[in-house]
């Protein structure tokens, strides 16, 4: 059974821009290459970054800084994460997403050049992007920014990884985040495999597939168990507890792999008591947001932009 007849006819030239590959270690170098040619078809970025290196646990570690306006003060930031699927993409390649919020909404944007899977599996990543968090907070003052308004953004792994990021900083007393933007986040390494709880008939046959999602979980997990009290930064949606989360926005598509892990993650954090805002947009497979000019794209970016701002309170 095909899907294609449920998809937004607008956004069908993305199937045919992103076609399925078939994920191995052995074919990774050359996936890699062809995604980052790939990325060019958005355009150049409205806003250059200044990439600067911070010390982190791991060693010296990129953040590209978009900054629109150097020298003011007191303004809300966000922390950016890319997406890939923890095993593909980069801040250098992806300027897209991160240059574009700081532009839009005048503020700036941090995003941050984590380490890949599977040379660097669980839990490089996710210290990475808590080590640029912790950079962002803590020089605040210098960079013009309000620490009380700091939120944490990322689409697909990068979601993925930001909500991990936030499950991070309240479990190890780091800093405190005003709201996380979580865009069609990769949440449940369950999905798609033989213990997947969704199984919905009609979603993730486009872009980003269960093969693929088994790939690049199986190349995260490396040989952790996921039966420890970190088990939730690996896999948010296997995190027990969500209350004490910042408030959160969550953006999917109705077709997109991730479609029933989102939902259900949005379901728990409401019943924790985390104020939440959800979306799905009819007709919308993985990456949808990436044809621009779609309507259904414009949708996206108007409901996202809005809760950014009202969110960190711009």
């Amino acid at each position: 059974m095909t899907t294609r007849h449920l998809v937004d006819p607008e956004l069908l030239p993305l199937i045919d821009l992103l076609p399925d590959s078939f994920f191995t270690t052995e074919a990774l170098p050359e996936i890699r290459a062809a995604a980052e040619g790939r990325f060019a078809f958005v355009g150049a970025p409205p806003l250059a970054p200044e990439v600067r290196v911070i010390e982190s646990e791991g060693g010296p570690l990129e953040v590209y800084w978009y900054d629109p306006a150097p020298g003011t003060k007191g303004r809300a930031a966000l922390l950016h994460i890319h997406g890939g699927g923890m095993v593909m993409g980069s801040a250098r390649s992806m300027q897209q997403a991160p240059s574009g919020i700081a532009a839009a909404l005048a503020i700036p944007v941090a995003s941050v050049e984590y380490r890949l899977a599977p040379e660097f599996p669980f839990p490089a990543p996710q210290q990475d992007c808590l080590d640029a968090l912790t950079w962002l907070a803590g020089n605040a003052e210098t960079l013009g920014v309000d620490a009380t308004r700091i939120g944490v953004i990322g689409e697909s792994a990068g979601g993925g990884l930001a909500a991990a990021t936030a499950l991070m900083a309240r479990d190890l007393g780091g800093p405190a985040l005003a709201a996380q933007f979580l865009t069609y986040p990769m949440l449940d390494h369950r999905t798609g495999s033989h213990v997947c709880p969704y199984g919905n008939p009609v979603t993730g046959e486009f872009v980003w597939t269960r093969a693929h999602n088994r790939f690049g979980w199986e190349a995260l997990r490396g040989d952790y168990a996921a039966d420890d009290t970190r088990k939730g930064w690996f896999s948010p949606s296997l995190a027990a507890d969500l209350a004490g989360l910042p408030p959160t926005w969550i953006g999917t598509g109705s077709l997109d792999l991730f479609l029933d892990e989102d939902l259900d993650y949005a379901l728990r954090l409401v019943r924790a008591g985390v104020p939440v805002e959800l979306h799905s947009y009819p007709g919308a497979i993985h990456a949808f947001n990436a044809v621009t000019e779609a309507a259904t794209a414009k949708a996206f970016t108007r409901d996202m932009l809005s809760a950014i701002a009202r969110m960190l309170r711009i």
